[in-house]
């Protein structure tokens, strides 16, 4: 007797509309790629769609909502297994960029991609982007913290303009080398910072 095939559930088709979405944001972009590719792409039904996310904006609020977690654990990760040095674990941070720019993954930023197809502060994937920055902010902010330096959110603010320039240009040049530009220039800022 053959079994009878097996249809994901409403969560496991939610779950594949998210990773082809993603997959298909991350290479084309958010306006390049229509509803219609994500569905035939996910060989599921229109319905099934709108069944799970309200439009086109709510799957891609999901898609960064779920990408933000994913880097969040992989940089929490790689901070976590550095030795307790905030000035090292700051420098692990780079040391994650650099990974990523190698990585066949790496498509640019998707954050950065939301705010600028949808610029408007009311946009949900402007939103989830914003969202997810502060969150990297507040990982900067926490390590400077632990710095005997001045003003430790300054010092964090300037980490991370390192940390979106070099994301930018690794995109644009298809090279890893500005994470390791941008590590140089953290070492220095955190050296100046701590030895005023």
């Amino acid at each position: 007797m053959s079994k009878a095939k097996s249809t994901p559930s409403g969560s496991a088709k939610r779950e594949l509309l998210i990773n082809t979405a993603l997959t298909l944001f991350s290479r084309h972009g958010y306006h390049a790629v229509g509803i219609d590719t994500v569905l035939a792409k996910a060989g599921v039904a229109k319905m099934t769609l709108y069944n799970h996310f309200k439009s086109k904006e709510e799957l891609i609020a999901a898609v960064l909502e779920r990408q933000a977690q994913e880097i969040a654990a992989d940089i929490t990760a790689r901070v976590s297994s550095t030795p307790d040095q905030p000035e090292k674990q700051i420098l692990a941070v780079f040391d994650w960029l650099g990974d990523w720019f190698r990585s066949a993954n790496f498509h640019g930023c998707l954050f950065i991609k939301a705010s600028g197809e949808y610029p408007e502060k009311t946009d949900l994937p402007h939103k989830a982007a914003v969202a997810f920055k502060q969150t990297c902010l507040d990982l900067l902010s926490s390590l400077c913290a632990q710095l005997p330096v001045a003003d430790p959110p300054a010092l964090a603010r300037k980490l991370a303009l390192l940390v979106e320039g070099a994301i930018v240009l690794a995109y644009i040049h298809r090279k890893p080398d500005p994470a390791t530009d941008a590590r140089e220039a953290a070492k220095l800022l955190v050296f100046s910072a701590t030895n005023r």
